[in-house]
């Protein structure tokens, strides 16, 4: 049954906006003056795009939910279509809905689901290519628990990332905002005392009061050139060569470059476990693994590693030519080619990977607080002293 669009004004003359299934705009507009309101648009899903219409994509959390509530009720023995539309009618977010009702329509059209997900082009190749596995095996309520869980897991720990650092960024922030107070509105006043007299000031307290000048004649010009170079910075990395220049940078930076390894192994280690637990071909799971990294010199190394894989290669021994993967890792890769047992080593190497990286990440971020305390207390102590060998010097020429 396909889904409309509709716009109609309630009992209350408030406009109303959502999505209505029916054979037919007619019966939908009918529907709506069942409830006492009044049709003004009534449109076909299809007919605001093509067929293969781009969706706004879920969020992570979208996903992952959305996820789960269809694993449960496929598990529950619902039939899909019902499934997907239960799923449509229990979020809140529109965007949601019309995806769901959008692949519900792909479905009673016949395409399987995982096509109906490709058609939709909301859905990661992760996520499509699991659900082709589950239904190629039959297990389709099962590959969608394992699948839940993954999204779940990668929420999770990118909601743990984002909370560990919302304090860094605020003492960051708050501290540019006292260092900037105190130069723009204390030390002028301060210093004005200084300008009138004829004794030679320390340099620490010449340099203090050129910055302070600069800041607050040319704030708008600094702020226009950071701006402007912000900008191009953005548009320059979002490019190829820039975004090649800046992973090869990333790479080359010690702490930098053990984050993005770490990160990356542990993305690439617990993709390939879910596809290859899926029943994914390797060669498959290994190019949607390097399209889930975001370092551009690591996924060429996946992918050159999948190509000798191709030609019977092993794929420990690809990874340990490379320099962007764990020793530990590998070696339990290796393991698991060797006892025929890859699924479950690789779901542990993900493990493994997963906790070393958030453990990385929350020693930085402890690391990272007090720094921002000494390095504000620095500056501020640089400015006190600015501020106060003027005054010792009079004083000292006083007596």
């Amino acid at each position: 049954m396909p889904a409309y669009h509709y716009k109609a004004l309630d009992d209350r003359g408030i406009l109303q906006k959502g999505l209505l299934e029916g054979d037919s705009a007619r019966q939908v507009r009918q529907q709506l003056r069942d409830k006492a309101w009044s049709p003004i648009e009534v449109q076909a899903v299809e007919d605001k795009g093509s067929k293969d219409r781009r969706y706004k994509k879920p969020s992570a959390y979208e996903l992952a939910l959305l996820t789960r509530q269809l694993s449960v009720l496929l598990a529950s023995g619902i039939p899909l279509e019902e499934s997907l539309a239960a799923v449509a009618k229990q979020s809140p977010k529109p965007h949601i809905q019309s995806l769901m009702l959008g692949v519900r329509g792909h479905v009673l059209e016949g395409m399987s689901l995982a096509r109906s997900l490709q058609q939709a082009t909301s859905f990661p190749p992760l996520y499509t290519a699991t659900i082709a596995a589950g239904e190629k095996s039959g297990h389709l309520d099962l590959i969608l628990n394992q699948l839940a869980d993954y999204t779940e897991n990668r929420f999770a720990l990118q909601k743990k990332i984002q909370g560990a650092m919302v304090y860094p960024i605020v003492l960051m922030v708050i501290a540019a905002l006292v260092i900037l107070g105190l130069m723009s509105f204390v030390v002028p006043k301060i210093v004005k005392v200084f300008e009138q007299s004829e004794q030679a000031l320390p340099w620490i307290t010449q340099v203090v009061m050129g910055l302070s000048q600069l800041i607050t004649t040319w704030w708008w010009l600094m702020l226009a050139v950071l701006t402007v170079f912000v900008i191009l910075t953005l548009r320059f990395v979002r490019t190829p060569a820039g975004k090649l220049m800046v992973d090869s940078a990333t790479l080359k930076l010690p702490i930098l470059a053990r984050l993005s390894k770490g990160l990356n192994a542990a993305r690439f280690a617990s993709t390939l476990a879910i596809l290859v637990r899926s029943g994914v071909p390797l060669i498959e799971a290994l190019h949607i693994g390097a399209a889930v990294t975001t370092n551009l010199h690591i996924q060429q190394a996946i992918l050159h590693a999948a190509d000798r894989v191709t030609e019977g290669a092993s794929l420990s021994g690809q990874l340990e030519r490379s320099p962007y993967f764990p020793p530990m890792m590998v070696q339990m890769i290796k393991s698991g080619e060797n006892s025929g047992e890859l699924e479950e080593m690789l779901s542990r190497a993900a493990v493994m990977q997963e906790s070393e990286a958030t453990n990385f990440i929350s020693t930085l971020l402890s690391l990272l607080e007090p720094l921002m305390l000494v390095l504000m207390g620095a500056v501020v102590m640089v400015i006190v002293m600015a501020v106060m060998l003027p005054i010792v010097n009079m004083n000292d020429l006083a007596g």
